[in-house]
């Protein structure tokens, strides 16, 4: 079975006056320990189709079947719940409170998992270990480069163990160098197990995806996989 399975997935947004369609009749299969570039211009429905995979959004039409489960006949709770232990999401922005350190940010989505303290921070800093910033996990983020402050958020994505790395533009906010050392950890997360779907614009990122799902204008492009692309 597939871990994602989406059929026939339209979004439409009301923009004013105007109906805007974002996503016009998609459908793809996404098996376990993939992984997957979606790549396109400037509203090309990516990001649409990204939040729709993480149960950020709800389609307009059509079915997303998530590891055997429907998520339209899921319950908030049982969605709140696929978020937070199924689905690690990083984010172009990083999204971490500036209050908090890398440790404390990282271990935040473990209180919702009713872990007691002293085992949040613990598990915090082994997934810190594992990006590379054991020694950093101190520092607040206004204390690390826009690369270390990366992988804090990416640290938070894996700290509940999650089948599913979703990462929107992760590499957006970052220089060359710092890019390669970031997509060296997604390739590393993959190895460990993760089905790994990453959002970009940029073809060198993409590249490092062993599937590419090219979007245009709502609707499905191409996709290929890397054997297909080298033999090409």
């Amino acid at each position: 079975m597939s871990l994602i399975k989406i059929t026939n997935l339209t979004k439409t947004y009301r923009m004013g006056e105007e109906i805007v369609q974002a996503l016009k009749g998609v459908s793809l299969s996404i098996e376990k320990n993939e992984y997957v570039a979606l790549m396109g211009p400037s509203g090309s429905g990516k990001s649409t189709l990204m939040n729709l995979l993480g149960c950020l959004d709800t389609p307009s039409e059509g079915e997303y079947v998530l590891n055997d489960n429907v998520v339209s006949e899921m319950s908030d709770a049982e969605l709140a719940e696929v978020r937070n232990k199924l689905i690690g999401f990083v984010f172009q922005t990083f999204n971490l409170l500036p209050r908090m350190s890398a440790l404390e940010n990282v271990a935040l989505p473990l209180v919702y998992s009713g872990i007691g303290k002293d085992e949040r921070l613990e598990k915090a800093a082994r997934v810190l270990e594992v990006v590379g910033l054991a020694d950093r996990m101190h520092h607040k983020p206004n204390e690390l480069s826009g690369g270390q402050r990366q992988r804090v958020a990416i640290a938070r994505a894996l700290v509940n163990d999650p089948a599913i790395i979703l990462a929107d533009e992760p590499t957006g906010n970052l220089d060359t160098k710092t890019s390669i050392e970031i997509m060296s950890i997604f390739e590393k997360i993959h190895k460990n197990g993760n089905t790994v779907i990453l959002v970009t614009h940029e073809p060198d990122i993409a590249e490092y995806a062993h599937r590419i799902i090219k979007l245009r204008d709502g609707l499905m492009e191409s996709d290929v996989t890397k054997a297909e692309v080298t033999t090409a």
